[in-house]
């Protein structure tokens, strides 16, 4: 293309890369979801429809790029993991990101009608922001994904003892924000199980621990891998030929796709699946 007077703008456009050889979360979250939830009418303290369209969306998200290894969901939020070694979009943030928020909100609008049948979208639409994180070692990537599902936990049993005391109890919002505030964990359990018959730890797992996505393959013996000792010793991008790079892709894209509600915080989620902190396929599950 030849040069112009006007050529001269791309020079305002500045790199914006993100470090190399770590491990990058792209976190997306509602806007306006407090507001949009009003609307739609969703069910206090949790609706399941709005947490499975959220998985839906995650797992679309998965299926279209196969370079992100594991995602993890909550609320209106969803953090999708890329593994140290990718060079996806030679690991520049703004395109990255907005590649990740595009086709999750593409994927949200999508599946809404599946989900909520009788509630049709209307302006002001549902959309997300994202941001773009680097965390150098597999350390910091479990306790950002710990922290997460802690998050998840503490918000939770708050949630469902602030809506029990209104939607139960009888009361305001603002009463039942005194009657927690200073609570700990027990208090609330107490509060519960005392006034309301609730037992927590018989709520859903998918209200207590979030929504985690990843690629189903077969369970290893937990001792047999240190997959956290494995990752942090890649000092750079493993070098694939062609014919192994095209083998991984297959392998990735004959995968199942998973949503399950499980422990993260404990090492042997991890353990057992040593292809999420490897990026290398493990063995398809045989059909049953």
């Amino acid at each position: 293309m030849a040069n112009s007077q006007y050529e001269y703008v791309k020079q305002f456009e500045q790199p914006d890369r993100l470090l190399p050889n770590t491990w990058i979360v792209i976190r997306i979250d509602g806007r306006g979801f407090t507001k949009f939830a009003n609307k739609y009418r969703f069910e206090k303290p949790n609706d399941r429809r709005a947490l499975e369209l959220m998985n839906a969306a995650a797992k679309a998200v998965m299926t279209e790029l196969p370079d992100i290894t594991i995602a993890y969901g909550v609320s209106d939020e969803y953090s999708f993991v890329f593994h140290k070694t990718c060079s996806l979009f030679d690991r520049r943030s703004s395109k990255l990101v907005s590649t990740v928020v595009s086709t999750f909100t593409a994927y949200y609008v999508h599946f809404w009608p599946t989900y909520f049948p009788n509630s049709p979208l209307s302006p002001p639409l549902p959309s997300f922001d994202g941001r773009a994180v680097c965390y150098p070692s597999v350390e910091n990537l479990l306790d950002y994904m710990s922290w997460r599902q802690v998050d998840c936990h503490i918000n939770n049993l708050y949630n469902t003892t602030f809506w029990a005391l209104i939607q139960q109890g009888g009361i305001g919002a603002t009463e039942a924000e005194e009657r927690l505030k200073g609570t700990l964990a027990s208090d609330k359990n107490e509060i519960l199980f005392s006034e309301f018959g609730i037992n927590y730890n018989n709520e859903p797992e998918i209200y207590k621990k979030g929504s985690v996505v990843f690629r189903d393959y077969e369970l290893v013996e937990p001792g047999t891998h240190n997959p956290t000792v494995e990752a942090d010793s890649l000092a750079k991008p493993v070098q694939q030929s062609k014919s192994q790079a095209e083998k991984d892709k297959k392998r990735r894209s004959k995968a199942r796709i998973v949503v399950e509600h499980v422990d993260i915080i404990k090492p042997d989620f991890w353990e057992r699946r040593p292809w999420l902190l490897s990026n290398k396929p493990g063995k398809i599950p045989k059909e049953p």
